[in-house]
């Protein structure tokens, strides 16, 4: 792996976006907010924690598409943006595998999930650990009984679906949704780091 993480995230961190008068911030290609976490953690725990228990699958599965479109658009931003040609793009060698190293670097940088891919396998598998995350906040919400990053789940199919899914498609028609990612670890249910794993769609 070419990618240098630490060099990238470094880099990335001092980068600085000021939002408009509209509270949006135009950075890496890409229309973003800054709302605390609180605000979506809060949002996510009240829907999945009301809804009864035969619709909770649905709610999740809408928290994770959300995240999933939301990373497939933001995520071709990033790399295409002025930024990545800067920082990143010069460490790529190996496309599209240092890309994926170099997004989850990025993703670091930005507070998102301090994340790093742990096994991937080109078209196939990847299997990602985050060590910190914001949907994790068991001091709010209370250690769960539940998998509740939703946001890291989107955004992992995501970078998949770029890297392996096809040209990238600003409608989303195509290349969208051809891989889907699994939660199988998770701070908030009391393990040591959270552990997304990444398969074709069915």
């Amino acid at each position: 792996m070419a990618i240098d993480r630490k060099q990238v995230i470094s880099n990335m961190s001092k980068i600085k976006v000021v939002g408009n008068e509209e509270g949006l911030i135009p950075a890496f290609n890409v229309y973003i907010t800054q709302l605390p976490a609180a605000f979506w953690n809060g949002f996510a725990e009240r829907l999945t924690r009301q809804v009864g228990a035969e619709l909770l699958e649905s709610a999740e599965w809408l928290l994770v598409n959300a995240a999933h479109e939301c990373g497939y658009h933001t995520g071709y931003g990033i790399i295409t943006s002025e930024e990545w040609k800067a920082v990143v793009q010069p460490m790529v060698e190996k496309v599209p595998e240092d890309i994926l190293h170099g997004a989850f670097a990025v993703f670091t940088a930005w507070g998102w999930a301090k994340s790093e891919i742990t096994e991937l396998i080109p078209n196939e598998k990847m299997v990602v650990r985050a060590y910190d995350y914001y949907e994790s906040d068991v001091v709010t919400y209370g250690a769960s009984n539940k998998m509740s990053a939703y946001m890291i789940r989107g955004v992992c199919a995501a970078f998949m679906d770029l890297a392996y899914g096809g040209e990238y498609d600003p409608t989303g028609k195509t290349g969208l949704r051809t891989f889907q990612c699994q939660q199988v670890k998770g701070i908030e249910c009391g393990d040591e780091y959270g552990e997304f794993v990444v398969t074709h769609a069915n």
